[in-house]
Formats: C-alpha cells, structure tokens, sequence
C-alpha cells in the first residue's frame, strides 16, 4: 500500500466538483483494499438540539445527487432527518492520512432505489430489518431473536421485501472539506461551498 500521509495536497490538484474529487479519493481507498472504504460517521441533530453521531455505510455517490445511506425510517436517526433535515458525514481513511466532512440538507430517495438498496442486502440482514424496531427499547434479546426465527419461518421460499419503515436517504452537499495529514500538524485542508450553481474553493487553516 503506497503511503499518502505526506503527500502535498494542492489547490491545482482538486477537482471543480467536490462529488468528483470524493470519487477519486474514495475509489484510492477501495483500490487499495482497506476495510470498508464505505464506512462513515453519520451525525444528526434533534429539534430541541440534541447532537448523536453513528456509524453507516455509503450506498452511493454521484455528482448528480449526493451521498446516500439507509437505515430505519423510526431509528433515532430517521426521527432526527424527519425533524431537521440536516445532516453530515465524516469519512476517515487513516493509511492515507486522509478525511473527508460533508455537510447539507438530507432528504428520502425514491421507493425504487430504496427498494434496490434493501434487496441487494444478504437475506439473513434483510429479515433482520424487518424483526428490530430500531432504538426502541427491548426487554431481552430472547424476545429478539425469536422475532427473527418467526419471521424466518413465516418468509421461508418467499422473497424478502423492504419494509415501509425503512429506506434510503440522499445527503445533497452544501460544503465538503478535504483534509490531508501533514506530520507536523500543518494539515492541509480546503473545502468546498455552494456558490450559485457551482462551487467556491477555499483553503483553510488546520
């Protein structure tokens, strides 16, 4: 694996489009066969100001959208996205010394590509979903468990369809930051901000 923690980031070497310069960083760490590339820290606040941060799993990224993620429309999360709106991702790729902070408005994707987000998950996760009533609160795991034994049963030879409380959500960017370690603690950092139509690029002090 090539070492990139001191490699000199320049405002020369960034593309126009955040989402393309996501792509190029992004598909480094998958080339490079690093344990879940796709792995990001999802943060959210509440109405009342109540921040919470978890891990979730990049579905996609396109320049004509933003990044999606999936999870359970009544989850902590889902409530949170339903109340505000807003959102922001983290992604940390330490063999490169490299972030990526991505801030903007949340909103649900289509039934049909919530649809294919949820079938292309193992069977076994799939039933999963459909058993947990996500962050409520559970008496045992006994009570879990047997919920996905029935389930499993009940569904056996039948396709597992997406339940209606759970399905995709497209984080549309208003900011992305890229952010590149430098040894001595001078990181480099520039991020880029709507600016009409496009895109204004500022570097920042680490």
């Amino acid at each position: 694996m090539m070492d990139d923690r001191e490699q000199e980031l320049r405002r020369d070497d960034l593309a126009d489009d955040p989402l393309r310069q996501f792509a190029t960083w992004f598909d480094r760490a998958c080339a490079e066969d690093l344990p879940l590339p796709q792995a990001c820290a999802l943060a959210t606040v509440s109405r009342d100001g109540r921040p919470s941060a978890r891990m979730v799993l990049l579905k996609d990224a396109s320049s004509d959208g933003g990044f999606v993620f999936a999870t359970s429309y009544i989850s902590r999360k889902g409530r949170d996205l339903a109340e505000t709106g807003r959102a922001a991702l983290l992604f940390y790729w330490h063999p490169f010394g490299r972030q990526v902070r991505v801030e903007g408005l949340v909103e649900p994707v289509s039934p049909e590509e919530s649809d294919a987000i949820f079938l292309a998950r193992p069977r076994d996760s799939r039933i999963s979903a459909l058993a947990s009533r996500q962050s409520e609160r559970l008496e045992t795991r006994e009570e879990l468990e047997a919920r996905v034994r029935e389930l499993e049963a009940e569904l056996e030879g039948q396709q597992v369809e997406r339940p209606e409380f759970w399905g995709g959500y497209r984080l549309v960017p208003e900011e992305i930051e890229f952010w590149q370690h430098r040894e001595n603690r001078l990181h480099i950092r520039f991020v880029y901000r709507r600016d009409g139509d496009g895109w204004r690029i500022d570097q920042l002090q680490p």
